[in-house]
């Protein structure tokens, strides 16, 4: 049999015969992943009117140092350098930011929106050899599976805020009232997404069920593997709504504190 050689003509960067509207996808994911950081760093750096009674940002959460009552550890500690700008928030998100920037969804997500690698399939890219993840500095995605640890942490921190969001000091007697306001509502919500997003990541269910060759129903582990499978396939949707949920979060109880909005006491 002859054997005809054919050689593939590289593609321009955007090139394609596609005919469809493929350039929304990445145009979105851009948009969306871009807003987030900006917002993000902004709120990070502020370092004021992260906290507001009980509420407590997650931007900010766990505070370890700080000038709030949420504080672990009291105010801003000897050894920082007083060039930098002190912000609570500097010490906590670049872990969960970490866990976010390594995800196997986020990967492909910015890959494609920020590097255009490729920008969608059958669509010309800029790069010319493919080196994967098996080599500097994308090798180091690699770690994903131990901020995933770090992650469930934050986890049991972020739903001990929620119970702290509980706990209202009455301002005539000083006393501190079980109560739920509209910004308890919005922090338990964060941790809902962020623990359906977190539970469903691909690591995940490696850890619960990647040792094993059969599933059982009586398992404990084996369910709990079924539950992560589940989750896992809305994990996009999770990602998503879990990112925008943080940011809403801080932005409540920012404004909150700054004046702007009054929380509303529903119990």
């Amino acid at each position: 049999m002859q054997v005809i050689p054919v050689t593939l003509a590289p593609r321009g960067v955007g090139a394609t015969s596609r005919r469809d509207t493929w350039w929304v996808t990445p145009l979105v994911v851009f948009v969306g992943l871009s807003a987030f950081v900006v917002y993000a760093t902004w709120a990070a750096f502020q370092g004021e009117h992260y906290t507001y009674g009980p509420y407590l940002s997650p931007f900010y959460a766990p505070e370890l140092f700080g000038e709030s009552p949420h504080a672990w550890f009291g105010p801003m500690p000897g050894w920082w350098p007083g060039f930098v700008p002190f912000s609570p928030a500097l010490l906590i998100l670049p872990f969960p930011g970490l866990f976010r920037f390594t995800c196997y969804y986020y990967r492909g997500a910015y890959y494609r929106a920020f590097w255009l690698d490729p920008p969608s399939c059958a669509v010309g890219e800029p790069r010319t050899h493919y080196r994967g993840e098996n080599s500097f500095p994308l090798i180091l995605q690699n770690v994903h599976r131990y901020f995933l640890y770090v992650a469930i942490l934050f986890l049991f921190l972020l739903s001990y805020d929620v119970w702290l969001a509980t706990r209202f000091v009455d301002p005539a007697g000083g006393a501190t009232e079980f109560g739920i306001g509209i910004g308890t509502l919005v922090l338990a919500v964060n941790v809902v997404l962020l623990t359906s997003y977190t539970l469903g990541c691909h690591s995940m269910r490696h850890l619960v069920g990647g040792q094993h060759d059969e599933i059982s129903a009586s398992s404990v582990r084996d369910a709990c593997y079924s539950c992560s499978t589940a989750l896992n396939g809305r994990h996009q949707l999770f990602a998503w709504c879990s990112l925008f949920s943080v940011a809403l979060a801080d932005l409540y109880v920012r404004l909150c504190s700054m004046g702007i909005w009054t929380d509303l006491r529903l119990l």
